[in-house]
């Protein structure tokens, strides 16, 4: 039985990154499985070709999901003027990549900096942030992108860590073309209730990625993530999903380095990609979305 779900598999599930000489087999994993998008990791927008990258993704089906982030250099949510422009000049950039590759959606951590926060965010950097990717994922829309921003633990970020901070957010922006991506592997750190939370968020929720508590195989782990896939069906969702999980043995040492990867809870992304649609398959044939869907994935 397969649920019939927009799905997102991210990349470095089987390849660090896009330069990798396994990527051409990693896409048609992706698409083998039944994945039907595939989410990039963070790329420089002045240094990817494009044209190639888009025509490697889209000759399997696939529509790619891009990543934004922000520097020390170019923070929207800085007081300094100069860096924050620098930091909408960044994710605009970004967009017009997004664009390029033929992508409809903008994932990632557009409001700040990503990293262990040296102190709790205050009010203004919250309002200067929320303004200025308020304005970007405007300009999104206008050109067919959709623009979410991901919620994260207080390890990662001090700016947005749960989903009725992201509401916030949402309404401090000023956009009704801001989305808000929820993960359950950050929610498992910071929610009481990872139901509650999508139910808070679902307004406005446009992306609601499955990872487990380890980083690894979705069906084993302290986050029940088949009941969340169960109850958020149930509570209305009909957005796109994902799936993520991180392994030291894939991964470049930077990017495991600042994710906090010390360990490696599988080596065979094909493996991992099977066994998340077992375990969303799980979860939607317990929903009572199930009994009005059609049994594909197509």
């Amino acid at each position: 039985m397969d649920a019939d779900l927009d799905v997102a598999c991210h990349l470095n599930i089987f390849v660090p990154d896009v330069s990798a000489e396994e990527l051409p087999a990693a896409l048609d994993a992706i698409a083998a499985n039944g994945y039907r998008r595939v989410v990039l990791p963070p790329l420089d927008p002045d240094s990817v070709d494009a044209p190639a990258l888009r025509a490697l993704i889209s000759g399997r089906g696939l529509t790619p999901i891009t990543m934004a982030g922000q520097t020390p250099l170019a923070d929207v949510s800085s007081p300094d003027a100069d860096i924050r422009q620098a930091g909408a000049d960044l994710l605009r950039r970004t967009l017009e990549l997004t664009v390029a590759l033929g992508a409809d959606q903008l994932n990632g951590v557009p409001y700040g900096v990503f990293g262990h926060p040296a102190g709790p965010a205050d009010a203004a950097a919250f309002e200067r942030s929320a303004a200025e990717v308020g304005r970007i994922a405007d300009d999104a829309h206008s050109r067919g992108v959709r623009m979410t921003f991901e919620v994260l633990n207080r390890y990662e970020t001090a700016l947005v860590n749960t989903a009725a901070r992201a509401m916030e957010y949402v309404a401090a922006s000023g956009s009704e073309h801001l989305w808000i991506h929820l993960d359950s592997f950050h929610m498992a750190i910071e929610e009481a209730d990872a139901s509650a939370a999508v139910r808070t968020a679902l307004p406005r929720l446009g992306y609601l990625e499955l990872g487990q508590s380890g980083r690894g195989f979705l069906s084993s782990g302290a986050v029940d993530v088949a009941g969340i896939v169960r109850q958020a069906l149930d509570d209305g969702y009909e957005g796109r999903w994902g799936i993520e999980a991180f392994s030291r043995s894939i991964l470049d040492a930077g990017a495991a380095d600042m994710l906090s990867v010390w360990r490696s809870p599988f080596d065979a992304g094909t493996a991992l990609a099977a066994d998340a649609w077992e375990t969303i398959d799980t979860g939607w044939a317990a929903s009572v979305a199930r009994s009005s869907s059609p049994t594909t994935r197509a």
